[in-house]
């Protein structure tokens, strides 16, 4: 990758506190945290980022913990697309041990998609017709419609009296949000690092995301930026073929860092986001730019973490939590009326100006590294370096 570390990092990076993770050569994954350009190894004060994020000294940790220096940022960047089995100092997606969970049709014009796609059966050609006669029949902005209240519901009978009722306008604007498992933990890619399309996909797209960093207890300790790879063709034949569409090789990008809560971040940072994105074609030079803002959530951030756990739900090593995108492309890209899929080869950039740029290239889930370092694989390599003894 050619990115310069100033256009990875938040705008405010001198005073970011970043944690992630990175291969360390001859060493194996290790937790850092982000230091003027430096990226420092803290795995012995936390062995895993659960562990960080379950720390009440976690600030403290990221801000002053002694550790071995692995270079620069640049060096790190540098090994992005090292070849898979490579021993060479490079970035990891930031999150380990946590589920990772993600929030569908969280914002209206989503929602409008969601259905487009469940009424096309999966065909990219039938979506024109079908927006068109979805936004004559119940308008594109839902946005003023609070999920579960009395207006959602009046909306709800008028749709099923008009036959347009689906499981995605229940989600949408029925009391409960959409909430599934996007990948198992350990599998998400990080920056730099390919990601995965289903060979079956014929339609497609990213979904540029903010990601919350949720601990054990239910607390939001930071958050990073996603990539939620969506299968339009797949999913859409079938809600049932979710897990399908959703969990592949590749298909989860999370990075380049955790950004910490403190003093200079907070849950309100991330209420107002915007995330943008922007694709650009390596065999036909097409782009496509688009945004999604956080203020036009049909769901507050903490509603979302509640319906994830609580008494109903608990994840001991906590949870990484996709709250949705507003943004669905519809531009043109191979035939009038086809609407947007990606390329191989697409580079897709995704930023935040509190969080950074988290940047990837779309290859085939077969054909990418194949996932293979998992928690067995993990604990292994802790016990080895002697690290165990510093989980709680």
């Amino acid at each position: 990758m050619t990115d310069s570390v100033t256009s990875i990092l938040p705008v405010d990076a001198e005073r970011a506190l970043l944690v992630g993770r990175a291969w360390r050569a001859g060493a194996g994954p290790s937790v850092v945290a982000l230091r003027q350009g430096q990226v420092i190894d803290i795995s012995a004060h936390a062995a895993t980022m659960a562990e960080l994020l379950e720390r009440a000294d976690s600030l403290d940790i990221a801000r002053n913990a002694p550790g071995d220096s692995l270079g620069t940022l640049a060096d790190l960047l540098a090994n992005a697309k090292a070849k898979p089995g490579t021993d060479t100092t490079r970035l990891l997606a930031p999150n380990d041990l946590q589920a990772i969970k993600a929030c569908g049709v969280t914002f209206a014009v989503s929602l409008l998609e969601r259905v487009i796609e469940e009424q096309a059966k999966g065909d990219p050609a039938r979506a024109g017709e079908l927006r068109a006669a979805m936004q004559e029949c119940i308008g594109d902005d839902l946005s003023a419609i609070k999920p579960g209240s009395p207006a959602a519901d009046k909306l709800k009978q008028d749709l099923i009296a008009r036959g347009l009722w689906s499981p995605y306008m229940e989600v949408g604007i029925g009391p409960d949000a959409e909430v599934f498992s996007k990948s198992q933990p350990m599998s998400a890619v990080g920056f730099g690092a390919d990601v995965g399309l289903h060979p079956d996909s014929k339609w497609n797209n990213p979904e540029p995301e903010i990601v919350l960093a949720v601990n054990s207890r239910g607390e939001v300790r930071g958050a990073s930026l996603g990539n939620d790879v969506n299968l339009r063709d797949i999913e859409g034949r079938s809600a049932l073929l979710l897990g399908k569409a959703k969990d592949n090789n590749a298909s989860c990008a999370i990075g380049p860092f955790i950004r910490l809560f403190d003093e200079h971040f907070t849950l309100d940072t991330i209420r107002n986001a915007e995330v943008s994105m922007l694709i650009e074609g390596s065999d036909d030079g097409f782009q496509l730019a688009g945004a999604s803002r956080m203020r036009e959530i049909s769901r507050d951030p903490l509603d979302l973490v509640g319906q994830v756990c609580g008494k109903h739900h608990q994840y001991p090593d906590g949870f990484m939590l996709f709250l949705g995108t507003m943004f669905s492309p519809i531009k043109d890209r191979d035939a009038a009326g086809a609407g947007f899929t990606h390329h191989l080869g697409d580079r897709v950039s995704i930023s935040s100006p509190s969080l950074g740029t988290l940047v990837n290239e779309v290859q085939r889930s077969d054909e990418v590294a194949p996932w293979t370092f998992g928690v067995r694989a993990l604990f292994d390599n802790l016990a080895r370096r002697g690290l165990l003894r510093m989980t709680q």
